[in-house]
């Protein structure tokens, strides 16, 4: 590629961006909560991506991801994203041994009582994504900057930014759960496994993320060989070893997504022992660009869309 056409690529890139920015401040105004999801996804879909989506004919991760958003209303996935109802849902089919113990749920951050909590622990609202407070010490626990945080999420509609319908119906609450630490690497690493048809294509770690550069996601195939493409986020540069319990992870993940078309299925290792994390339905909404680009219909051409003969 010239320069000529690299500096073109660039100055597209940093405009596309500076429109990625301005419309997502639009969308924290409301306004767009006057779409319909349809509207609302098509155009958020062309804003972000540059072009227009097809939902005749969806190709892309990204397009099926939009497509069902829209058509698979299966009333199960409302109780599966709470993070709250989610751990009996899953004891249930894979064993309780699995759950991360919950201490507390609370409609409210004023109904909890510090006192009874343990001098460690995590903080949660049941409906969104992001919504953690971690306290290492309730001595030092800082909680009024936890109470800023978490009373706002809890009063944020998670369901207009992504139009991700289960979240609409999830009766919101903050809970509180058990600490868990990795002690090898002092973080808890994710491992998300994303299942195409109920069956693992594909992983992705989480890492380094209070690190001073952030949040790297590294994509592993079912070998557990790394993959040539990146997702929105640099991947890592440190080794990411095979996690002890991944056959089982696999296992277990596949049991949870049987009969779902794409779902992604989260755990925790820590130790030796293995926990479930929580259930996606929309990773990044959708909305996360991949690098090199043909990834995102590489990866869309392993859904298998409910009816798809409609589409022939």
């Amino acid at each position: 590629m010239s320069k000529i056409k690299t500096l073109r690529k660039l100055l597209n890139e940093d405009k596309r961006q500076v429109i990625i920015a301005i419309y997502n401040n639009v969308v924290h105004t409301g306004i767009t909560n006057l779409l319909s999801d349809e509207k609302y996804l098509k155009l958020t879909y062309r804003i972000r991506f540059g072009k227009k989506i097809n939902l005749n004919k969806p190709v892309s991760f990204n397009e099926k991801l939009q497509w069902l958003k829209l058509y698979d209303r299966n009333p199960e996935y409302v109780k599966m994203v709470d993070k709250v109802l989610v751990k009996d849902y899953v004891a249930d089919i894979i064993g309780k041994e699995y759950i991360i113990p919950t201490i507390g749920i609370y409609d409210s951050f004023d109904d909890i009582d510090f006192d009874e909590l343990p001098d460690q622990f995590v903080l949660k609202c049941n409906h969104d994504s992001g919504s953690v407070v971690i306290c290492h010490d309730r001595s030092k626990f800082d909680v009024k900057k936890a109470r800023r945080k978490l009373t706002k999420r809890l009063k944020t509609d998670a369901f207009y930014w992504g139009r991700e319908w289960p979240y609409k119906l999830v009766e919101r609450k903050i809970f509180a759960e058990q600490y868990m630490e990795d002690n090898e690497s002092n973080e808890l690493k994710d491992y998300k496994l994303m299942c195409f048809n109920g069956k693992v294509k594909c992983s992705f770690v989480g890492s380094e993320r209070f690190t001073e550069d952030g949040l790297k996601i590294t994509f592993f195939d079912k070998d557990w060989k790394e993959m040539p493409f990146e997702r929105h986020y640099p991947k890592s540069k440190l080794e990411i070893k095979k996690p002890l319990n991944y056959d089982e992870m696999v296992d277990l993940a596949e049991k949870l997504s049987k009969n779902i078309p794409f779902v992604r299925i989260d755990f925790y290792e820590v130790g030796e022992k293995l926990f479930f994390g929580e259930i996606t339905f929309f990773p990044g909404s959708g909305w996360e660009e991949f690098t090199p680009s043909e990834w995102d219909e590489t990866l869309g051409n392993w859904i298998k869309l409910p009816r798809s003969d409609i589409f022939n």
